[in-house]
């Protein structure tokens, strides 16, 4: 039996680079890794004479016939990808792929009639009709588990970073010995190298010396643009030469043979505990970047020499040549791979799409299935619904919220293992606004750890951290911090849903919010939650005191949705926000609004800071009115309470929504339409809104008082409205 790693055809082009001979890692090149075990030519000719086949109906059948929307032909690509697929052999090994990767998909598990059922958008695809038919995920059968794919070009290297990350951690930190040896690998290509998401797994990787490969798939393009216009000297490879950590390897992908000695190499590395690796392999993309793509800005006689670097007669002449089928035994394989894709074309053209009722399900866990993957929940390794804590205070003491904060991680810290707080600064410093202060000591540098800047590294690897199993609580500075992670925190949103109810990434995101007593300013003061209640998929949070920081934080830990936890600057240690801590158990349940003063003439429907605002004014304005407000915190904006309101508003007859945030286009407009549409009869006023103005935040305090709602302000709408 030939072995996994065969010697380099003598015309091989592969470079190989690593980091300085002064580095750590050469220092440590000594320590080699068990050879892997036998590479398997005959499963990497099926999977490419499938992947084949595939591309061919699709392109001459499927697609004029209606049923094909979109198609990417991995034409060129494949070989190289089977052969990757034959080394992940390890089953906590996972993998994020692109649009291009239905070869390595095939090699992973994926059926012929899966694959077509997905390019048909019926039910039977990995996705349920969900998504587009090249957007993919697979929980694991023996070999890795595929990663949810995002349509996002470079998405894919930080949440397998994140997976990888959780390797280290299972296998080191909890001691999860079927981890141990395990890697991830993120397949890219030439184009992708240009992303935010590219560099933040680099960086990432080789800092935390993770069980990593890039694997980049060069064909020259990035749809039209040319690999130059993506990076320097169109050779990514070449420009990390002195990247420290790194193991650089490059070759010809279309040469069955040294792409495997490369691969081989590759993952040799990325398992050995060394550090991650980068595999750039150039490949010949034998067919236009989709269906529609006519490839007319390359010339014939380019296109002439790719096809002649075609890797499919490579590999079948090494077959042959090995003897381990002779050419009839090879035009077997062909009459399988037809017969076998023939017959998944009608089984999946037989397959249902979804109904329009099944769209709508699979958003929240609520109602869905337990994922397969992803969060604690799918091993039976939640947090418990409660457990023996401390209890609360006898002689209640009044704490700060981000006291209340703290000290509600850490008892979820001691309840579960799994738990991991990270971000810029949350370590050693203990965080920039001192939530997580003196918790590195308590638990360690593996469980509270500082990360790189970069938010979009942040959010994808929670995302794969929370893939592995882990309770993810990353930690982002301030909100408008959150912008380049964008990518990240939509995607993570919709992994439910996008995978049919097989994955989950229930993150809990912290990100303080709002104004600051002693100064605003555009870039640490933003309220916007209305953008994040946009964000499908998401449950949204924004406690008004210390008892609801600790109650709503411990359920949104325990719960198996991402969540937004938006923690007020003002409120961090403002005296109105002071509360005793509830004790260890406490739990407060997402969308029920709390009644904060009882009223018969007036509803305020309010969160977060503004709720003390609403209830100074109130003071105000009952005595000299005589009237009675009634003033409701909503504590959770996705989902919100919408009983609750609709019924104060039927008893009270009139609406005041106060926010924060811009009144454009603010939360609460949805708000206000749902009791006009919903309540009108019983409306005695117009509904009133007020909100922050729709511009930034100033630094100037004077300023400020003429954007976010002031105590006046929210007194002259009250009197307004109960003097209509």
């Amino acid at each position: 039996m030939p072995q996994r790693k065969p010697a380099a055809s003598t015309n091989s082009t592969a470079i190989a680079r690593t980091a300085p001979a002064s580095s750590t890692r050469a220092r440590r090149a000594a320590k080699t890794p068990p050879a892997p075990p036998a590479l398997d030519w005959l499963a990497v000719a099926r999977t490419v004479l499938v992947s084949r086949v595939l591309d061919r109906i699709e392109v001459s059948q499927l697609a004029p016939a209606g049923l094909v929307k979109y198609q990417f032909s991995a034409r060129g690509h494949d070989v190289a990808q089977a052969i990757l697929g034959q080394f992940l052999d390890h089953p906590r090994d996972a993998a994020t792929v692109y649009y291009r990767s239905r070869p390595f998909m095939i090699s992973q598990g994926l059926t012929p009639e899966e694959a077509l059922a997905a390019t048909m958008g019926r039910v039977g695809s990995p996705n349920g009709g969900r998504d587009i038919g090249v957007v993919f995920n697979l929980p694991s059968r023996g070999r890795a588990t595929v990663l949810p794919m995002s349509g996002d070009v470079g998405a894919q290297y930080t949440p397998a970073l994140g997976w990888a990350h959780g390797i280290r951690y299972r296998a080191g930190h909890l001691g999860h010995s079927d981890w141990k040896g395990a890697m991830a690998v993120a397949l890219g290509g030439d184009g992708s190298c240009a992303t935010p998401g590219f560099w933040s797994a680099l960086n990432m990787a080789t800092t935390g010396k993770l069980p990593y490969l890039f694997f980049i798939e060069d064909n020259g393009y990035a749809i039209s643009v040319e690999s130059r216009m993506q990076t320097p000297g169109a050779n990514i490879a070449a420009n990390l030469a002195a990247f420290q950590g790194l193991l650089i390897l490059e070759g010809d992908g279309s040469q069955p043979e040294e792409a495997a000695d490369l691969i081989g190499r590759a993952v040799q590395r990325a398992r050995s505990g060394e550090g991650p690796a980068l595999l750039r392999l150039r490949v010949p993309r034998l067919n236009g970047h989709s269906i529609q793509d006519n490839q007319a800005y390359k010339s014939s006689e380019q296109l002439a020499e790719e096809e002649a670097r075609d890797p499919l007669p490579r590999l079948r002449e090494l077959v042959l040549t090995r003897g381990l089928v002779d050419q009839a035994g090879w035009e077997a394989l062909e009459a399988w791979a037809e017969d076998e894709v023939a017959g998944a074309a009608e089984r999946a053209k037989a397959q249902p799409e979804g109904t329009p009722e099944s769209a709508l399900e699979r958003v929240f866990a609520s109602g869905a299935p337990v994922a397969q993957v992803g969060g604690a929940a799918p091993e039976g390794a939640g947090l418990p619904v409660a457990f023996g804590g401390r209890p609360a205070p006898a002689e209640p003491v009044r704490i700060n919220m981000v006291d209340s904060i703290r000290l509600t991680l850490e008892a979820e810290m001691r309840a579960s293992d799994r738990v991991l707080v990270f971000g810029e600064d949350v370590g050693a410093k203990g965080g920039v606004h001192g939530a997580t202060r003196d918790m590195q000591l308590h638990f360690g540098s593996e469980r509270v750890f500082d990360t790189a800047l970069t938010e979009e590294g942040i959010i994808g690897r929670a995302v794969g951290l929370a893939y592995s199993g882990l309770i993810s609580v990353p930690e982002i500075q301030f909100r408008k911090y959150a912008d380049p992670a964008t990518e990240q925190l939509n995607d993570c949103g919709t992994v439910r849903w996008r995978t049919n109810g097989r994955f989950a990434a229930p993150i809990v995101v912290r990100i303080p919010v709002g104004f600051s007593p002693a100064t605003g300013d555009p870039w640490h003061s933003v309220c916007d939650e209305s953008i994040l209640a946009h964000t499908v998929g998401w449950q949204v949070v924004m406690p008004s005191d210390a008892e609801e920081a600790a109650g709503l934080l411990r359920t949104a830990l325990r719960g198996d949705d991402p969540v937004y936890f938006l923690e007020h600057r003002a409120l961090y240690f403002g005296v109105e926000g002071r509360r005793p801590y509830p004790g260890d158990g406490y739990m407060i349940p997402f969308g029920q609004a709390a009644l904060r003063q009882e009223g018969e003439d007036l509803t305020v429907v309010t969160w977060g800071a503004m709720l003390h605002r609403c209830l100074e004014a109130a003071a105000t304005v009952a005595p000299e009115s005589g009237a009675s407000i009634e003033v409701l915190d909503l504590r959770t904006i996705v989902p919100w309470d919408r009983e609750a309101v609709l019924a104060s508003v039927r008893k009270t007859g009139r609406l005041l929504v106060v926010h924060e945030d811009h009144i454009s286009g603010g939360f609460g407009a949805e708000i206000a339409a749902v009791v006009s549409q919903e309540a009108f009869q019983h409306l005695d006023a117009p509904v009133a809104r007020i909100g922050g103005a729709d511009c930034p935040v100033p630094y100037s305090l004077r300023m400020m008082e003429g954007v976010v709602p002031s105590v006046s302000r929210i007194a002259g709408a009250m009197r307004e409205i109960l003097g209509f």
